[in-house]
């Protein structure tokens, strides 16, 4: 393979992947050509279904399915572009009797987009293990929350050996069926209306859930990993040190906005206590949300991984040391 001249990069605008798509950033003796993105969906599609991009932002639960297959087209690469706490995204009917996490077993449970969507992934695991919920003791329901949406058709529907998982009725939304009894609860990423209008007949399983996820780093020191970053195999392997000036470069672009923001004063206007706020939020830098690299992430990685394979979307167990281009296991 001659060496390209330019690398395609399909990614969501961030504050820490401004610089790059700005072309502010190099990478090593490559040049990038950005397509910034603002439809996450189709971004995820174009990179699983047509491999359109050379690097490209992706779900952590479709790269670990594009890992079952037979040539796997990816590395991953130990950026993570999207973290967030899981205790937020399961909502539940005000009527249904459910307290914890224990009690969603036989209920009927909604689950946005497809069974094991990475903010279905990770509350699964996390209420297996800290709850004894077994995935395969509920029924659950897939499509869209706030209107008609058939699960997404470019990667399988998987149905687990013993889980019973069915796609939303044609003209159905999980969010009205929420309210309405018709499931008990649902995992969404995606709030249901009822949640942003106040109704009375939904609400989060977790009210206290920033105490709750809290708690939560605290006992695991995991920050849950939505998205990272992919590369194509073939492009790595035939050029050595391009994984490495990619990661470098990603890495470049998040240490830009961290000196931004420590150098800009907050804006009045963001509020009487903004700039506390901020000073607050600083103050946890140190959670994981800025980590990348192999080592101060195996743990959060091996734990999806694990959970994407106890939950029947992984044909078999990975870790890290299984994802990565080798050139970039010592970081």
């Amino acid at each position: 393979m001659p060496a390209p001249r330019t690398i395609s990069l399909g990614c969501s605008r961030y504050d820490h992947t401004d610089a790059l798509l700005q072309g502010a950033i190099p990478v090593g003796e490559f040049t990038m050509r950005p397509e910034p993105s603002t439809d996450i969906a189709e971004l995820f599609e174009r990179v699983m279904r047509g491999q359109e991009f050379d690097v490209a932002e992706l779900g952590f639960t479709f790269f670990a399915r594009s890992m079952d297959l037979r040539d796997p087209p990816f590395y991953a690469l130990p950026v993570f572009l999207l973290r967030k706490f899981q205790h937020s995204t399961t909502f539940i009917n005000s009527a249904s009797g459910i307290r914890t996490p224990s009690d969603l077993a036989g209920k009927t449970v909604g689950e946005f987009a497809l069974f094991g969507h990475d903010m279905g992934v990770w509350p699964k695991g996390i209420f297996r293990d800290d709850y004894g919920l077994d995935p395969a003791e509920c029924k659950w329901i897939v499509g869209g929350v706030t209107r008609p949406m058939p699960p997404l058709d470019f990667v399988p529907l998987r149905r687990p050996p013993g889980v019973s998982v069915e796609a939303v009725p044609v003209d159905g939304a999980l969010g009205p069926m929420l309210e309405s009894g018709e499931v008990s609860a649902l995992i969404s990423a995606q709030p249901p209306e009822g949640i942003s209008t106040g109704s009375s007949l939904v609400r989060r399983l977790f009210p206290d859930y920033r105490v709750v996820e809290a708690d939560y780093h605290a006992r695991t020191g995991i920050f849950p990993i939505m998205h990272l970053v992919v590369a194509k195999r073939e492009l790595i392997d035939h050029h050595p040190g391009l994984a490495r000036a990619l990661f470098t470069a990603f890495d470049g672009a998040k240490a830009a906005a961290i000196a931004r923001y420590r150098a800009e004063e907050p804006a009045p206007e963001g509020g009487p206590w903004f700039t506390q706020l901020l000073d607050a939020d600083g103050r946890l830098a140190d959670d994981g949300r800025w980590n990348y690299g192999v080592s101060a992430n195996r743990n959060a990685v091996d734990t999806f991984l694990r959970y994407h394979f106890e939950q029947g979307l992984s044909d078999r167990l990975l870790t890290s040391d299984d994802i990565y281009p080798a050139e970039l296991l010592d970081t």
